[in-house]
């Protein structure tokens, strides 16, 4: 009987432990994360620094190195909405990636990429605010974009996949790959969250634990 105990005891706290680990394990509205491409262990990145081709508009690459300031991006609704803080991005939800550094948001249109000459991905807008070209659909198989979940990202106006080209830029950003639009979920398009600040969702947050951190 006490064995019996013992062990319905050691469930229900696995039980709980277990929720709550789901709880913070999940990316929610307002989390400032790095985007690492699962096939190429690049972190999605930006800078003021400009297209020499196509649109002209703030650069978007892949950077190997892990404390990059300029690959941090904040998680937000799409134009003309708005989520709340800590709210789980639920799988097909469409979002924006602002860049936390210049605030612009991740953003594609029909110009064609300066090495592979896929479909070009920039950083685009002002204080936050662009256009549609920055809506994105989280691509994922559970009810909520998990942190440790390899999810794609589609780009509402054109359908292309967020990939990395595999290819690779000289002077001035040497060792810096290409980031592009491709038109199937192929090699290059699968994503996860590594670094960042999430907020925990507000159901479970409390006024002395708002976040679940790595490393920045």
């Amino acid at each position: 009987m006490q064995h019996s105990l013992l062990l319905a005891g050691l469930a229900l706290v696995s039980s709980i432990f277990s929720g709550a680990a789901t709880q913070t394990n999940v990316v929610t509205c307002g989390s400032i994360l790095k985007l690492l491409n699962s096939d190429y262990a690049f972190r999605l990145h930006s800078h003021d620094v400009k297209y020499g081709s196509g649109s002209g508009q703030q650069s978007v690459t892949g950077v190997e190195q892990k404390e990059d300031v300029n690959s941090h991006w904040v998680v937000k609704a799409q134009t003309g909405e708005q989520c709340e803080r800590g709210e789980p991005i639920a799988c097909g939800s469409t979002v924006r990636l602002e860049h936390l550094t210049t605030k612009k948001n991740l953003h594609s249109h029909h110009f064609s990429s300066p090495l592979s000459g896929e479909q070009e991905v920039s950083a685009y807008g002002t204080d936050g605010h662009g256009d549609t070209g920055d809506h994105w659909e989280v691509v994922c198989s559970n009810d909520s974009w998990m942190r440790d979940a390899h999810v794609r990202l589609r780009h509402i106006d054109t359908g292309l996949y967020l990939a990395m080209s595999g290819r690779s830029y000289g002077r001035p950003i040497s060792g810096q790959m290409e980031i592009v639009g491709v038109h199937k979920p192929q090699h290059g398009t699968r994503w996860t969250t590594a670094e960042g600040l999430f907020i925990v969702p507000k159901e479970k947050s409390s006024t002395h634990d708002d976040y679940a951190h790595t490393e920045l």
